[in-house]
């Protein structure tokens, strides 16, 4: 299954297996830019953002394994909405290993980032691994596949500001 947006690259977004989710989407820029925009909190709240209307208050980040994270979006209309982790693994520019939890009634995942580079290109693979098919479906049934898609075409923004700076 593939989501794009309009002029952006596909989002690939594939079910491996009855628990995990694998979202990979290749970028025009060098690997130490998008490992940075991924990491830094200067540049997540300007893509990190899903349907338009979102803005990131919060964007708290202590990248060292055990370190935590922390992701805090309000929308227009006062809706709010947080995210939070902790890291397992880092290793710049090339991976990242973290846990994700939505708080409520959504399980904990585990995260794997995987950045790649080939000819300036990087290519981003992000696997989620969730306790069960039924967290998994559910999971897919929220838009995260559109959201994803509106955030990574941000990102590639980003990334060609950043990189004519």
């Amino acid at each position: 299954m593939v989501a794009t947006t309009k002029n952006s690259a596909a989002l690939t977004v594939a079910t491996p297996s009855d628990r995990e989710i694998v979202i990979s989407r290749v970028f025009d820029a060098p690997r130490t830019l998008v490992f940075d925009a991924y990491t830094n909190p200067e540049h997540l709240p300007h893509w990190m953002l899903g349907p338009e209307g979102w803005t990131m208050p919060v964007c708290e980040i202590d990248l060292r394994p055990g370190g935590a994270w922390h992701f805090g979006w309000r929308h227009s209309d006062g809706t709010q909405m947080e995210m939070r982790g902790t890291y397992k693994e880092v290793r710049p520019p090339e991976r990242i290993v973290s846990t994700e939890s939505w708080g409520g009634d959504w399980p904990e995942t585990l995260n794997t980032q995987i950045f790649s580079e080939e000819n300036g290109k990087t290519t981003v693979v992000c696997t989620l691994l969730y306790p069960s098919k039924e967290a998994r479906d559910a999971a897919l049934k929220t838009g995260m596949k559109e959201g994803m898609a509106l955030s990574f075409k941000r990102l590639d923004e980003r990334l060609g500001a950043l990189a004519t700076g």
